[in-house]
């Protein structure tokens, strides 16, 4: 196993720490696993520590999962503290979303990193609508939340999507949950829960399809970077419950339109790196 460059570690810690701060203050506030800002700033960082260009995607995914595991742990024990979590919906879609993440899982195994990486940018450019447009404020279209066949398509699609992009799922849970009915904060609080269930699957998954990998960098388990992913845990779990407390106590609107703008940056930017299109 390659050692770990010093020339940069500095500039590396910094820079870790500081997407774990960013990553767990979003994961709080909006309800998300943080992905949307670990993966962009592993894809920079990474490098620096050896990681090649042809595993670098599946690398700053899997350390993402990694990260998820805990903020999304972190945030929702702090929304259940504030009796913001609907338990029976994690439970009910556990099963489906675990299906779905080792799916995705596999697909990213089969693909390139230049593609992974234009699928996250793609993906990233999606979600970017539902925080930019005061008009696709979603609606609420039933009272209860879908059950059968519809509830295991949603939590299977939200599983292989999510781990395909090294997010927690939040914006997703979120928007379904409004459109049946819930209110707001109970919706990002259970969906802040959703990432360990997408996380720890596809964590495994990430690992398993990475081992016996030649040329990672020092430290990495499979396609999981543990000392990046311990650096960002760290400031991560400081932030999660300011996020938290965000949430509750402050309109998320001027947030949601500058976390809008991020998502398009990094999304187009994501897209021209790959160099797919």
């Amino acid at each position: 196993m390659p050692a770990m460059p010093d020339t940069s570690l500095p500039l590396v810690v910094a820079a870790l720490l500081a997407a774990g701060a960013g990553a767990g203050f979003a994961g709080g506030m909006f309800g998300i696993g943080g992905g949307f800002v670990v993966v962009p700033a592993l894809m920079l960082v990474l490098p620096l520590i050896g990681a090649p260009s042809e595993q670098l995607a599946h690398l700053a995914v899997g350390t993402s999962l990694a990260t998820i595991i805990f903020t999304s742990l972190r945030s929702v024990l702090a929304h259940a503290r504030r009796e913001a979590v609907d338990a029976s919906v994690l439970r009910s879609w556990a099963p489906w979303v675990v299906l779905g993440t080792v799916g995705g899982a596999a697909i990213a195994d089969l693909i390139s990193s230049a593609m992974l990486a234009s699928v996250f940018g793609a993906g990233v450019l999606l979600m970017a609508i539902h925080f930019l447009m005061p008009g696709f404020e979603v609606k609420p279209v039933a009272t209860e939340m879908p059950g059968g066949a519809v509830r295991a398509g949603l939590a299977g699609g939200l599983g292989l999507f999510s781990a395909m992009l090294g997010i927690g799922g939040g914006t997703i849970t979120t928007m379904v949950m409004t459109m049946c009915g819930s209110p707001i904060h109970r919706a990002i609080g259970t969906a802040s829960g959703m990432g360990a269930l997408i996380a720890v699957p596809g964590v495994i998954g990430f690992v398993v399809i990475g081992l016996g990998e030649q040329g990672l960098p020092f430290g990495s388990l499979g396609y999981v970077n543990l000392p990046a992913a311990l650096a960002v845990i760290v400031t991560a779990i400081l932030f999660a419950p300011l996020g938290v407390a965000a949430a509750h106590r402050l309109s998320p609107a001027l947030l949601k339109r500058v976390f809008g703008i991020y998502l398009v940056v990094v999304g187009a930017t994501m897209i021209a790196k790959s160099g797919v299109i």
